[in-house]
């Protein structure tokens, strides 16, 4: 099988189980009155932020009047903020406000907590592996850098 396939279905594994262990690593997590998809906006912005609307609408899969709707929601409750583009008054971006960024300074606690428990009794030098992996995945694969 050409490699190319056969790293493409590897990452679809990785994405699958990558969704799994997001899913196990917040539930039961205390949302504190906040719908799913307004954490997972709040996170989305916690990585990647300040971003406009329409990233935050294509990175979640939601329509415009639906993210508008829901950062209005997040706005209200003081968890994020609008700030004009410097460059482009028309244009607004997003970002966590000091009370989001507590607020997902406790979530991000409460999953490290449920991920430190499934790594125990992994080796460091496991650990080390892993790390480099996901460094190689976010330089070649996902692009990004950290």
């Amino acid at each position: 099988m050409d490699l190319k396939i056969t790293v493409f279905q590897q990452l679809v594994s990785i994405i699958t189980s990558a969704h799994q262990l997001h899913y196990e690593m917040t539930k039961d997590m205390p949302m504190q009155g906040l719908t799913p998809l307004q954490y997972e906006i709040m996170e989305f912005l916690s990585v990647e932020q300040p971003i406009t609307l329409s990233q935050i609408s294509e990175c979640k899969g939601i329509s415009m009047p639906n993210t508008s709707r829901e950062i209005k929601k997040l706005t209200e409750l003081g968890l994020c903020e609008k700030i004009e583009d410097a460059t482009d008054r028309r244009k607004q971006h997003i970002r966590l406000s000091a009370q989001g960024e507590a607020r997902m300074a406790e979530a991000f606690a409460f999953m490290r907590s449920r991920f430190m428990d499934r790594i125990e009794g992994v080796a460091d030098d496991e650990l080390s592996e892993v790390s480099r992996s996901i460094e190689r995945l976010q330089a070649t694969i996902f692009r990004t850098t950290s």
